[in-house]
Parts: C-alpha cells; sequence; structure tokens
C-alpha cells in the first residue's frame, strides 16, 4: 500500500488569500479571470490549493489527473456537495445521484440514446427548426432577435418533442421562466456563505419553490396521462424518451422506474437537454458573426451535403464534419459545464500530491480546454482544432465538454446532433450581424452564459447569396 503521509510527498502548492475570505472574494469578483491566473501561476505544480466559502479545494489543472480523478479511479471520487444544492430541484436522477443506484439508472436510461433511437428523432429537430425559419423570415425588417432567448426557445421544443412527442404545448406556459428561477436560485445558493433553508420564506425560497412546483406539475401530469393510457392501452407505444424509459426494466430484477425515478430522470434530461445546448449554440452565432471565412466555409459544406433545399437524415448529418468541428470548437471555448466538482471518498496520488480522503477537488473544464500545452490558438475560434491530425497527440481529457469517463454526460450524441442540425439548417437561410460591437462577456454560472443577450439582426440569404 502506498504512503500518502506529507512527509512522503511534496505538498501541494497553495494560491495567496486573504485572512478572512480566503479565495472567495477574488473567484466570485471574476471567476474565469481567476481561474486563469491560476493555470498561469500553478500549471507546472498540476494542482493548487484554494479556500472558497470557507472550504478548501484543490484545482486541478493536468488533463491526466483529470482522467484520473473521472476515468481511471472513478469509484474513489463521488461528485462534490455543490450537486447537492441541483438535487434539491432534480432529485435522484443521473447528474446527482452516486453509486449501486446511479449505475441501476445509468444502465437503464442508456438505450433511450442509442443511435437506433437517435435517428428517430432527426426529422422532429427538422420539423422544429424549419418552424423556426418559418418565422424568422416573416420577423424580417423588424426587430433585433435576442439570440439567445430564440436557442433557449427552440431547445426547450426540441426536447420536449423529444421526451413526450405528443403535443403537450398547452401545458407549457411558464415554464421557460420557471426553469431560469431554479437557474438563478442554484447560482446564487453555491455562491452564498449562509444558506438558508428552504423553509424559510424568503422571497428568493419561495420563488425557487413556486418554480419547482410549477415544472414538477407538468413532468408529473405528462407521466400520469401516460400511465392512465397504458392501463386501457398496455400495447400503446410512443417514440420517444419518457415511452423508453417507462417500459426500460432492470435485467436482474425486472424491475421499471417509479413515477419518482421518472420524475428525476426527466427533470434532468429537460433541464441539461435545453439550458446547455441553447447556451452552446447562442455562443457558436455569436463566434460565427466574428469569423466569416469559418461561416463561409461552413455553408460551403452544408450546400454540398445537403444542396439548397434539402433536409438532414441520420447518415447525411455525419457528413457534416466541419459542421461538427464548429460544434466542437464552440463548445472548447465555451463549454456549458465550465467546472466540475469532486470529493475523494478515499487517499489517492494526483501529480505526486498526496489526496486524503474527503478531499475536495474542482476540474476546470473552461482551463483544460484552453491550456497552450495542448492547443494551438488556445483564445482563438479555430475549428481546424478539431482535424485528425490536429488531434491525434493531444490528451484525451483536454477536451472533455461532456464530462469523461463512466459518468459521461448520457445525451452528448444527442445535444452534438442536435446542433449540427441547427447550425446548418440556419446558416444556409439566414445571415447574423451583432447589434453590439463589445465582445461578449460570459457570465460563469451553473452554465456558462453570455453575460448579457445576444441581440442579433437576421437576414435571409437570396438563392444567389447562398450559392
Amino acid at each position: 500500500m502506498m504512503n500518502y503521509s506529507k512527509s512522503a510527498l511534496s505538498t501541494i502548492p497553495e494560491a495567496k488569500k486573504s485572512p478572512f475570505f480566503g479565495n472567495t472574494s477574488a473567484f466570485v469578483r471574476n471567476p474565469l479571470g481567476f481561474l486563469e491566473k491560476m493555470q498561469k501561476d500553478f500549471r507546472g505544480a498540476g494542482l493548487v490549493r484554494l479556500n472558497l466559502v470557507n472550504r478548501d479545494f484543490i484545482l486541478v489543472l493536468n488533463p491526466e489527473d483529470a482522467k484520473h480523478v473521472l476515468q481511471e479511479n472513478n469509484r474513489n471520487y463521488h461528485k462534490s456537495e455543490a450537486y447537492k444544492v441541483l438535487a434539491i430541484f432534480l432529485g435522484n436522477g443521473l447528474l446527482t445521484s452516486e453509486g449501486d443506484f446511479w449505475r441501476r439508472q445509468r444502465k437503464l436510461t442508456q438505450p433511450a440514446f442509442y443511435k437506433q433511437r437517435l435517428a428517430l428523432m432527426v426529422a422532429m429537430m427538422n420539423d422544429e427548426v424549419t418552424s423556426l425559419v418559418h418565422r424568422w423570415e416573416q420577423h424580417e425588417k423588424t426587430e433585433p432577435l435576442n439570440m439567445s432567448e430564440e436557442m433557449l426557445n427552440l431547445t426547450l421544443k426540441i426536447v420536449t418533442q423529444a421526451l413526450f412527442s405528443t403535443d403537450v404545448k398547452h401545458r407549457l406556459g411558464g415554464i421557460s421562466e420557471s426553469l431560469n428561477e431554479i437557474m438563478h436560485f442554484a447560482d446564487n445558493t453555491l455562491k452564498s456563505f449562509i444558506r438558508l433553508p428552504l423553509y424559510f420564506p424568503t422571497p428568493r425560497n419561495l420563488r425557487f419553490k413556486q418554480a419547482v412546483k410549477k415544472v414538477e406539475s407538468v413532468i408529473y401530469s405528462i407521466i400520469e396521462g401516460r400511465r392512465e393510457e397504458l392501463k386501457h392501452n398496455p400495447e400503446v407505444r410512443y417514440d420517444d424518451l419518457l415511452d423508453m424509459l417507462i417500459h426500460t426494466q432492470d435485467e436482474e430484477t425486472g424491475e421499471t422506474m417509479t413515477d419518482r425515478q421518472l420524475r428525476d430522470e426527466v427533470t434532468t434530461i429537460f433541464m441539461a437537454g435545453h439550458e446547455t445546448t441553447a447556451n452552446a449554440l447562442s455562443w457558436a452565432f455569436y463566434l460565427l458573426t466574428k469569423n466569416e471565412d469559418v461561416l463561409h466555409k461552413l455553408r460551403e459544406e452544408v450546400k454540398t451535403v445537403l444542396g439548397e433545399e434539402g433536409m438532414p437524415t441520420f447518415e447525411t448529418v455525419r457528413e457534416l464534419k466541419y459542421t461538427l468541428q464548429v460544434v466542437q470548437e464552440v463548445m472548447r471555448l465555451y463549454p456549458p459545464a465550465w467546472v466540475m466538482g469532486r470529493r475523494a471518498l478515499g487517499a489517492d496520488q494526483l501529480s505526486g500530491h498526496a489526496i486524503g480522503p474527503n478531499t475536495y477537488l474542482l476540474l476546470p473544464i473552461y482551463l483544460l480546454h484552453r491550456d497552450p500545452l495542448h492547443w494551438q490558438k488556445p483564445h482563438e475560434f479555430y475549428p481546424d482544432h478539431f482535424l485528425p491530425e490536429n488531434t491525434k497527440n493531444r490528451p484525451t481529457y483536454a477536451y472533455i465538454p461532456f464530462g469523461g469517463g463512466p459518468r459521461m454526460c448520457v445525451g452528448n450524441n444527442f445535444a452534438l446532433m442536435e446542433m449540427q442540425i441547427v447550425l446548418a439548417l440556419l446558416v444556409r437561410k439566414f445571415d447574423f450581424s451583432l447589434v453590439e460591437r463589445k465582445d461578449a462577456v460570459a457570465d460563469p454560472l451553473v452554465t456558462l452564459r453570455p453575460k448579457k443577450a445576444l441581440k442579433m439582426n437576421v437576414k435571409a440569404l437570396s438563392r444567389l447569396e447562398v450559392s
């Protein structure tokens, strides 16, 4: 057995901190700037010790250490305390559960995202984007569009159709606002020194509880309706994720998910399946307005693969290789999940340093994606980073927009396909220009959003312009 005593291994370097607030003030003031300074000052050590909100954390700066934590020794690392905040709303779904229960749920959920299931989703995605195209064509020459809001609405419609297939739009009034309220509650709670229990009737707690009640009532009503339908017609089936989750059985016990488990998994997919994808798409259109050469090359590929009016299929999406590179590069620069937390259950070793039981780790995806050691143009929008010849010698865990190891996001292929389809169909029909010339600023909340609304002028392209 290894000796993990401090005398046997070098101590982990510590970031300079204030006596009362540790590194919290500097981090809260400018989270991304603070992390970049840590990377610059401590890259050689691989790890650096921080104090945030009265707790010590180890910041992991090395992709090989990230691989060890997320993959090679993943059973030694559970999710950190921050996920308990998300669990207040998400329950015990895939994002927040642990151990044997998580492994069982992952096994039950995985088939919903198999390739044959994803192939069924393409036509639905095409329909939703086509509806957006028609609306934008009518909108032209009026006020600029809020691209962040447009993408949130689009991805909400897509994930709703993927989950429920039947028309539930009449039940979704105000749900986007409720989801937004929940995200802000999580952000504020994670940054707070003092966390009042939910039973304290503060305005923030009351807004959060009302938002949760709204979302839960919608999801439970849909689950109950589907259960009731199955009672009267056990043979009825739907081509949606809810149907898969309801009918999936544990191979050993034959058990299916309870209504509460369905609620937790559906809520997790619902939240993660629209918020993160919408953020990535918003950043994509922002970056394309700043890089006309990339936009031109993207349009050329779409024209070659799909033609002027052809719609994507599951097969042709795989031919949109440059489109995929664009999506990957967007998620490199602006990963929706920009940092992850883990807690060591037992002793371990990272970068030659002792990691004791109960040690809290931060894995800054944002930093790994911009490390000059592994990226040719770390701070530029450069889709050629993902050409095969440029990826073969790069550490795998230098790029982890969906996490890594057994807990990699189960919906990663769904999200990538969705983003390819959205970009392909919209850049083929429209040109985009920013209303404000100032560079957009990232707001590192639970997800990495643009700080201000991305207002854009959207102009329909003529066939002559497209060709």
